[in-house]
């Protein structure tokens, strides 16, 4: 195979693996309402099994930030993929929530060792007036992923009358992918990097005064709280307020998040690469108009009933992906490549912590106190809306590049 085919097959199976990373973690939501009849669970005690994989998650990442800035980072990814999947393969053996949540805890080790690393393999395998465009292609994943994750959990659940069989059919082609990765080539770090954007420093403290690294993280964490929270109750919604059964709520909801997940992810990336030919800010800036675009049509898809609710979800959902792979180029871009690894480890740290490893747990909790799902979504809306202002404050700190040389590298 000739060498220049490998950096599109390198994204063409990490972008497989992050699809099947959000179907493993995701199919809990699709089949949810009948694990609550099973095991006699409250709304706050299904949000606590989300927090239970990101403490888990985030708590591995620094970890494995460290060691893929020093180790071969193709073998940790092929080892975490082997744990997230053959976590998920063993939940047919649970039988109680205390199992079940030791089970997601799990889940979280392997992913960490996927996601804080295998966007640096795609920023080493293309330039950065690319990378927009590639790491859209790559956070596919989250849209499609999630999608398929109610797919499979709708489906397979409702045809086995089980929610136990979506989780062994979700972790079988981890086990495949993670194979087919330990036999490509990995990309030399910071082989597109002559110009690279000013860090404040080296090393990881250099963080804590890099601006567009601290803004697009926080921006990030604000809108990982807002949309993790709403993608694990919305089908839950469709079904306790506004009557839809399990498997239609899951199914439309998910061809809603797959039709935008690659129209509006892979559109928000194409125009973001342009607009940063010239304008050093453009991934920001359009993160953050498209968030807080997103906010009014959020709130009307939760309060508006009949046949403009879908036409309202389906904006929502529009816009908060459009900026999906801007605003995680963005921190790519932000950091030299000799620590990455571990700003990206920081990264998935801190937009957790502050995002959704307890967001889906508040708006059950909320829920609870207040018998109100849809006053509960509003910490959600808030988010939304701060998460925009963030990322419109942050790019004053984008990085500037030497376009002109960048271009004439690229040829």
């Amino acid at each position: 195979m000739p060498p220049k085919s490998y950096p599109r097959l390198l994204l063409a199976v990490l972008t497989g693996l992050y699809i099947l990373n959000y179907i493993d973690r995701n199919v809990l939501f699709a089949v949810q309402s009948d694990i609550k009849k099973e095991f006699l669970l409250s709304d706050g005690q299904l949000g606590a099994l989300t927090f239970a994989f990101f403490i888990t998650y985030m708590v591995a990442a620094p970890l494995i930030g460290w060691l893929g800035d020093r180790f071969p980072r193709k073998i940790i990814i092929v080892i975490g993929v082997f744990i997230w999947s053959g976590c998920t393969l063993l939940t047919w053996l649970v039988h109680d929530y205390s199992q079940l949540f030791l089970r997601h805890s799990l889940v979280g080790i392997g992913e960490a060792s996927y996601v804080t690393i295998a966007p640096t393999l795609i920023a080493d395998s293309f330039p950065p007036l690319k990378r927009g465009r590639m790491l859209s292609i790559f956070f596919l994943g989250l849209p499609v992923g999630s999608a398929a994750a109610y797919f499979v959990g709708g489906y397979v659940a409702h045809y086995f009358h089980s929610w136990r069989a979506p989780f062994m059919a979700a972790s079988i082609p981890g086990f495949a992918l993670a194979l087919v990765l330990w036999f490509l080539p990995e990309p030399p770090r910071g082989q597109h990097e002559e110009h690279s954007p000013v860090d404040a420093g080296t090393l990881l403290r250099g963080l804590t005064r890099n601006g567009a690294f601290i803004t697009a993280t926080l921006g990030m964490a604000l809108y990982t709280f807002a949309i993790g929270g709403m993608q694990q109750w919305i089908p839950t919604f469709l079904e306790r307020l506004r009557g839809m059964e399990q498997k239609s709520a899951n199914i439309d909801f998910g061809l809603i998040t797959l039709v935008n997940g690659i129209g509006a992810t892979l559109l928000g990336g194409w125009l973001a690469d342009r607009w940063l030919k010239r304008n050093f800010g453009a991934y920001y800036t359009f993160s953050g108009i498209t968030m807080l675009v997103a906010v009014p049509f959020m709130v009307a898809a939760i309060y508006i009933t009949g046949p403009l609710m879908f036409p309202a979800i389906f904006a929502a959902v529009f816009f908060i992906l459009i900026g999906t792979g801007p605003s995680n180029a963005a921190v790519v871009n932000s950091v030299s490549a000799s620590i990455r690894s571990t700003a990206l480890a920081v990264n998935v740290f801190v937009i957790h912590l502050l995002g959704d490893a307890f967001s889906p747990t508040l708006i059950g909790r909320i829920s609870d106190k207040t018998g109100s799902l849809q006053t509960a979504f509003w910490v959600a809306f808030f988010a939304a809306a701060l998460s925009g202002v963030v990322m419109l404050y942050g790019a004053r700190f984008a990085p500037r590049f030497k376009l002109n040389e960048v271009k004439a590298a690229q040829g």
